[in-house]
């Protein structure tokens, strides 16, 4: 087995594992019942999934140009993924869409203002 080969089967294995967290994710964001549950279903695969797919990329093209270019993939993905995701899950918050119920803890209530009863939700 030559060292081009160990190569294709760790980038399969990578490319396979990536794919599975994707599918998990997707399975996860259909099924968890509010939005941050969805949110943290989603955003675990969009580092670690999206990690995976473009370490066995990078196995695969073996091309210094092609994995410069994976790497600030990599690098714009680790800076950007976590901020949005939270930018979205505070608006979330901010315009009430999160039910309260399913909170343990609410870090927010004391700095947000109430904003009353929600007409679309069944008393």
């Amino acid at each position: 087995m030559s060292a081009a080969d160990i190569a294709d089967v760790i980038a399969a294995t990578c490319l396979l594992s990536g794919a599975a967290l994707a599918l998990i994710a997707s399975i996860g964001v259909l099924r968890l019942p509010d939005l941050l549950s969805r949110m943290h279903a989603a955003t675990k695969p969009q580092v670690l999934g999206l990690t995976l797919v473009l370490i066995g990329l990078g196995f695969r093209l073996r091309e210094p140009g092609a994995i410069g270019v994976l790497i600030l993939i990599g690098f714009c993905q680790m800076m950007t993924s976590p901020i949005g995701n939270h930018m979205v899950g505070r608006a979330s918050v901010r315009a009430g869409q999160v039910r309260e119920d399913l909170l343990v803890v609410n870090d927010l209530r004391a700095v947000l203002p109430d904003p009353g009863p929600d007409p679309d939700r069944p008393v």
